[in-house]
């Protein structure tokens, strides 16, 4: 058993030997590919994050009339899809101020 270990450090020894020039080089390029690697996780991550956000500003609940910024009940008329994306398009959808509201129901009617 002692010999076959022997054995085998000799044999990792000289492979180390004929590493040893492409050891800086190699070392090299895998440092700076993690660096890269990095900063390109970094800019995705943040490209996601700001297409999530734009996502999330669309969704109309908290400008609705019939929002009630309750926990239990955000919204009667569609208490599963408030306040998600599926809201984004909502069809009952009604300006909470009342002049606005009715600046488009009379655009609406022409």
């Amino acid at each position: 058993m002692y010999q076959l270990l022997q054995l085998v450090h000799l044999i990792l020894l000289h492979i180390m030997q004929w590493l040893q020039p492409y050891l800086s080089p190699i070392c090299f390029v895998l440092a700076w590919s993690v660096v890269i690697l990095g900063l390109w996780q970094m800019v995705a991550a943040t490209r996601d994050g700001v297409q999530r956000a734009q996502t999330m500003h669309r969704i109309p609940c908290a400008d609705c009339s019939f929002f009630t910024n309750q926990s239990v009940l955000k919204c009667p008329l569609h208490p599963t899809s408030a306040m998600s994306e599926d809201a984004i398009d909502c069809t009952d959808f009604e300006i909470d101020s009342p002049i606005v509201a009715a600046q488009q129901r009379l655009n609406s009617y022409k």
